[in-house]
């Protein structure tokens, strides 16, 4: 039988497989942006798999506390952790949890955490409830943070044929100016991935539209 949730279940894991060595160039790859433990990612995953295997999830209204206790701990490992049990437990979000994530989302902020609860959490809480969450796309693309904005171009990267792309084309062009280096980026991969699906619309925006050349080259990048 399941242990009840605890999430020093994770931090015991994670402190026994600590590595100094490794945790020196993790660190460096991420410009230093945050301390490392040192765990790369197929000993996570599998520490991770214990984990869910030796623990029942927690109980649905106690999620948001339960991931901020691991979400706020200072190596990046914790985070990863952290978006691990948020998307383990997806199914339990709805649009009244967007404050939540959008708070993850400005809190220890860089790509890799970024690029992970967009597409793949608030993606999905999107996708099932659009009428509501659309809207709110929309605020955070208008938001003074540059990764609440990343998230909105990203929130849609992973429905293919599902796209709304009256949605994707509002919130590119509300950004297609940036000089910000994450944000032109994360325009190209939107483009880049959809281009998978449609590719004629893709080539279609970009020629109609001015976007900054990295967006551009990034968009085009795999259309022949």
């Amino acid at each position: 039988m399941k242990k009840e949730w605890d999430h020093q279940g994770i931090i015991e894991k994670f402190e026994a497989n600590r590595n100094e060595e490794l945790a020196v160039p993790m660190a460096a790859y991420m410009r230093n942006q945050f301390p490392f433990l040192g765990i790369k990612t197929p000993l996570r995953n599998a520490l991770l798999k214990e984990q869910f295997l030796e623990y029942q999830l927690p109980a649905p209204e106690r999620l948001a506390e339960e991931v901020l206790k691991i979400y706020d701990l200072p190596e990046r490992e914790y985070q990863y952790a952290a978006i691990a049990l948020l998307e383990k437990m997806k199914k339990h979000l709805s649009v009244d949890e967007l404050p939540f994530l959008r708070q993850l989302i400005e809190n220890k902020s860089w790509w890799d955490s970024v690029d992970s609860i967009a597409p793949r959490i608030v993606g999905h809480v999107i996708q099932i409830e659009r009428a509501a969450g659309t809207p709110i796309m929309f605020e955070w693309s208008k938001a003074g943070n540059i990764w609440t904005n990343r998230a909105a171009i990203l929130h849609q990267l992973k429905f293919k044929h599902q796209t709304d792309t009256a949605v994707l084309s509002r919130i590119i062009l509300q950004h297609a100016g940036s000089s910000e280096f994450f944000i032109q980026k994360s325009i190209g991969w939107s483009l880049r991935e959809y281009a998978k699906t449609d590719a004629d619309w893709v080539r279609s925006f970009v020629s109609a539209h001015r976007l900054m050349p990295l967006s551009k080259r990034e968009a085009l990048k795999n259309i022949k």
